[in-house]
């Protein structure tokens, strides 16, 4: 009875931890953007979340900031595993790729001092987008994606302050 119940537990502790969802890194850099910039009352956090390989990037506002211009962008890296297979149809060569897929909100002005963000996101590429760019050695073979291994490998999310150096917001992850 009493392996039965340590059995439950540790089936219970590896549940919660697959459960917990991808942890992203969040600095914030005051000496790259105006003095007295800050996260406007009642605005959320800038986050960003992974959710079936699309990265979500949530809007916010911004106080302070005075008559300074900004620039928020969102790149995320996608890996897949290319098969390249010659005439013969057979798999000679498999490698992995990697490609990005790049957001940004453009120029984005203040109005009062306040300085509101959109929200970001990049989507997976699908099998035939990233088919379109993956490459092999050889260019008599056919690349071609294994399927389902098209997987996020991280992203980075920024806010510029034009006039400034480094970024203001960064968040990284997985």
């Amino acid at each position: 009875m009493r392996k039965i119940g340590i059995i439950a537990v540790l089936s219970m502790l590896v549940v919660a931890l697959v459960a917990v969802p991808a942890l992203a890194a969040t600095t914030f850099n005051p000496a790259a953007a105006p003095t007295g910039t800050h996260l406007a009352t009642k605005s959320p956090t800038p986050t960003c979340t992974v959710s079936g390989g699309t990265v979500n990037c949530n809007s916010y506002t911004l106080a302070g900031v005075g008559n300074a211009d900004a620039t928020a962008t969102l790149n995320a890296s996608y890996s897949a595993t290319v098969d390249c297979r010659n005439h013969g149809g057979n798999v000679v060569e498999s490698h992995s790729q990697t490609t990005t897929v790049s957001s940004s909100s453009g120029a984005l002005q203040p109005k009062n001092g306040k300085l509101s963000v959109p929200a970001l996101s990049s989507t997976r590429p699908s099998n035939a987008e990233f088919t379109a760019l993956a490459t092999c050695p050889n260019p008599n073979w056919t690349a071609e994606i294994r399927p389902g291994t098209i997987a996020l490998s991280s992203f980075t999310y920024t806010l510029h302050f034009a006039g400034f150096t480094g970024n203001y917001i960064t968040i990284t992850g997985p």
